[in-house]
């Protein structure tokens, strides 16, 4: 028995593979193309682990793909590899359609061609679990209710709409073929190495260096936060007992406005490592808001928790310090990720207003 996560090297993949080997013994054979975001020091506390075979290969690739499923046999395929930053989607949309749509066309293709061959036990069990994101739902207002499952899809960003191409394509080959495909819709997690691009370890990283907070626009977008630990028990809960072709949203219950995270963030740190020269406050700064920037996400997670018993542990206010605290313990693994090309990236993303 064994799975296979792509993009277990990312952010929220390589949290996924850590805490699956902490609750089972159950192998993993993690594919990740190691992109500027695919970080193998993330899992550095499984080398010499039998239980991880890591392989570094694109999902665009078919040959690899089909030669892994041959000798590995997985009885799951979990499917997180993706180009995920909006900001990025709208400078260079081309990475995010052959990543997003062409990978996940291509994955799905050689999961169909190996699950029609499997023996009819093996087969009964086989599932394809995509991972995808509330963004494919568009944009709310301040008081329409969150997002249900039934929501339209409305992308508004090249991210988005490669991530709703990817999970139409999921539905059609579970309808048209019969593959057993489960889909999980989620908000925007937070947590332990999260590249520092993302809203959350961008203030953290940058307060510590004393540099300006850059905020989009007025800050008052509002998120749905999820501490990315929560997330894969959310998926290991949709693993293990969704219903096949369902969608099931998993959230956090936490909604929030950028600029009161930022706000908490430099509270945390005010806290946990004051600076001499003052309250971290000090540091927000205003910048031009970003192209078709979405005014709020809100996930309405109560179908998983109806049908699968599933609901966050972790509130925003012990995630959020739990998060603020790890970037501190490990300054390190920062220092490592900020190459040259980040640098130059958050320079350009983020010049004042």
């Amino acid at each position: 028995m064994t799975i296979l996560v792509t993009g277990g090297a990312g952010f929220i993949g390589s949290n996924f593979v850590l805490d699956w080997l902490r609750q089972s013994d159950e192998p993993v054979v993690n594919l990740d193309v190691l992109t500027y975001a695919g970080n193998l020091e993330n899992l550095a506390s499984l080398d010499g682990d039998a239980r991880h075979i890591f392989v570094k290969g694109d999902i665009c690739d078919r040959a690899l793909i089909d030669s892994l499923l041959a000798t590995q046999k997985p009885r799951a395929i979990v499917h997180f590899a993706a180009e995920s930053h909006v900001d990025r989607s709208i400078s260079g949309p081309g990475a995010f359609m052959k990543t997003n749509v062409d990978g996940t066309f291509t994955l799905l293709e050689a999961a169909r061609a190996y699950w029609g061959a499997l023996e009819a036990e093996a087969k009964a069990a086989f599932r394809f679990h995509h991972v995808s994101t509330d963004e494919v739902y568009g944009s709310l207002k301040a008081d329409d209710p969150p997002f249900a499952e039934t929501n339209p899809y409305e992308p508004n960003s090249p991210y988005s709409a490669s991530k709703a191409a990817s999970d139409h394509l999921v539905r059609a080959w579970h309808h048209t073929y019969g593959l057993p495909v489960v889909t999980t819709n989620c908000s925007n997690n937070y947590g332990p190495y999260h590249f520092p691009e993302k809203l959350i370890p961008l203030m953290i990283v940058n307060a510590l260096a004393g540099k300006p907070l850059p905020v989009y626009g007025d800050g008052q977008q509002i998120r749905d936060w999820l501490y990315v630990t929560d997330h894969c028990s959310g998926i290991r809960a949709v693993l293990a007992g969704g219903k096949l072709g369902e969608t099931y949203n998993i959230g956090g219950w936490n909604e929030q406005a950028n600029i009161d995270i930022v706000r908490i963030v430099c509270a945390l740190l005010d806290e946990l490592r004051p600076d001499p020269a003052g309250p971290y406050a000090r540091l927000i700064t205003y910048v031009k808001d970003r192209p078709g920037h979405d005014r709020r996400y809100a996930i309405d997670a109560r179908k998983i928790e109806r049908d699968l018993g599933w609901r966050p542990a972790e509130t925003f206010e012990t995630g959020i310090r739990k998060t603020v605290q790890w970037y501190l313990d490990n300054p390190e693994w920062v220092a490592r990720v900020q190459s040259g090309a980040y640098k130059d990236w958050v320079s350009k993303q983020y010049s004042a207003a």
